[in-house]
């Protein structure tokens, strides 16, 4: 069939894509988990004095812990 040689390099060309494939698929699903993770806007509750988070575009958002509404912190 074909030469031991070329075998070989076929054979570990393809493991190397694979590896390949592998490893920009699970790198840009840890991306995206982190980016969803951070772009958050950070709350702080008036009444019982929490920090909390809730998704992007948020400006008013409910105190878990007490119910109150608060709207988003500014720097």
């Amino acid at each position: 069939m074909f030469p031991l040689p070329i075998a070989a390099a076929v054979y570990c060309a393809l493991v190397g894509i694979i590896v390949l494939a592998l490893w920009l698929y699970y790198d840009r699903r840890d991306h995206e988990r982190f980016e969803r993770e951070r772009r958050k806007t950070t709350f702080h509750c008036i009444r019982c004095d929490r920090l909390y988070t809730a998704s992007v575009g948020t400006e008013l958002c409910r105190c878990p812990r007490c119910n109150h509404e608060n709207s988003r912190l500014r720097f």
